[in-house]
């Protein structure tokens, strides 16, 4: 029989509104992790709201790549909840429509998602991690004694917590400074003197700060002694805090290269190392991620069918309980595949083989009008489908 492109377009449409919904709901909820951080560049580097968006333009890639495809399976799993709740399944079906010449839409819109993620995957991500990597760096550079805050406890440095009574920002001098040097694992510092001023050290992310007429109380820990030590002068370096100190590395890291970088380390890097792991792993991520938009696009019909026998609220929690299983098993593999435990392109590719069984397999049994589920005791669904049937044919 000829497939209705009326019903086509129709199923086509009901699933735009419910996955642009979840996209834009989900993405939301991914980015306020990330605003975390972004707050602290506002508050310790006085960050602009231009670069404040710019930063979470840059952070959404990463986030793309894993809502999208969660949003295609609750597009198709809404849309076939809400027909089987109006009847329309029943209704196409009396009309002698079958299960499987509904999938055409549901094909072309979860291969709309498989390119969309292929395309955050392979362009986005890397583009966003790096594009984001470099703005912190100048954004930090930029500001760095910014991050002085006046009366403010500051533990923006690598194992120093600073507070500072008065700063001057133009001619970048301090008034009543207090230092805690955590630095020294057998030794704690504690360095406290009347003014100081910042010097620009040999990068742009070291600063010395140079301090007049203070005292340094060292204590030490394993014979819990302190000592007491009065100075005209002294220099503290201080850098940039562990987060923005990995920035400033120029070698790319995995999760910031091209296809062809990434290539590039596999085919270099000795096989089965940890390098060569990774960058295996990095790479078949980019091609196996947006293949879950039609592993579990293809999964949400048989759960959107089956679940009017139940309540509307137990398809969506199947729906979520599935997409719980894939990144679980997705996380799994990619922790099994860098420590070389498990193999890693097998590791990248199990969830969408397995989650592609189950909705092969449900898929048929629904065709079949049999449960997905659990064998209920007989008639307890079926009979009410069948009156459901007859009543629509009578």
């Amino acid at each position: 029989m000829k497939i209705d492109t009326i019903i086509n377009k129709y199923i086509f449409r009901q699933m735009l509104p419910p996955f642009i919904i979840n996209l834009s709901f989900l993405t939301f909820v991914f980015l306020m992790a990330q605003i975390l951080e972004i707050t602290n560049l506002v508050v310790n580097y006085k960050v602009s709201i231009i670069a404040m968006v710019r930063l979470l333009i840059y952070s959404m890639p990463a986030f793309l790549e894993f809502t999208i495809p969660m949003s295609v399976m609750m597009g198709v799993l809404l849309t076939f909840l809400q027909m089987s709740n109006d009847n329309e399944i029943i209704a196409l079906r009396a009309g002698g429509i079958n299960l499987y010449q509904l999938l055409p839409p549901v094909i072309l819109f979860c291969m709309g998602g498989f390119f969309l993620t292929l395309f955050i995957t392979v362009y986005g991500v890397s583009w966003g991690n790096l594009s984001y990597k470099k703005l912190a760096i100048d954004l930090a550079t930029s500001s760095f004694e910014v991050g002085f805050k006046e009366r403010t406890f500051n533990d923006s440095f690598d194992g120093l917590m600073l507070y500072v009574n008065k700063v001057d920002i133009k001619n970048k001098t301090f008034r009543d400074i207090f230092i805690e040097d955590q630095r020294n694992d057998k030794m704690t510092a504690t360095i406290v003197a009347p003014k100081g001023s910042l010097i620009a050290g040999q990068d742009p992310f070291t600063y010395t700060l140079k301090l007049h007429q203070g005292v340094i109380n060292q204590t030490t820990l394993s014979t819990r002694s302190v000592h007491s030590i009065r100075f005209d002068t002294y220099e503290i370096n201080m850098g940039l805090d562990k987060s923005m100190g990995a920035l400033k590395k120029d070698k790319k890291r995995q999760e910031e290269m091209s296809l062809k970088e990434l290539k590039a380390v596999i085919a270099q890097a000795p096989m089965a190392g940890a390098a060569w792991n990774s960058a295996v792993m990095k790479l078949h991520e980019k091609f196996a991620i947006p293949f879950a938009c039609i592993a579990l696009g293809i999964l949400a019909v048989p759960l959107g069918l089956q679940s009017v026998s139940f309540k509307k609220s137990s398809g969506i929690g199947f729906g979520f309980v599935f997409f719980l299983i894939y990144y679980l098993m997705l996380a799994a593999g990619l922790s099994l595949g860098e420590t070389g435990i498990y193999p890693p392109v097998f590791a990248m590719w199990t969830p969408n083989i397995v989650m592609g069984s189950i909705s092969i397999f449900l898929l048929v049994r629904t065709a079949k009008e049999g449960p997905i589920f659990f064998n209920f005791p007989p008639g307890l669904f079926g009979r009410s489908r069948r009156r459901r049937v007859q009543a629509a044919e009578g």
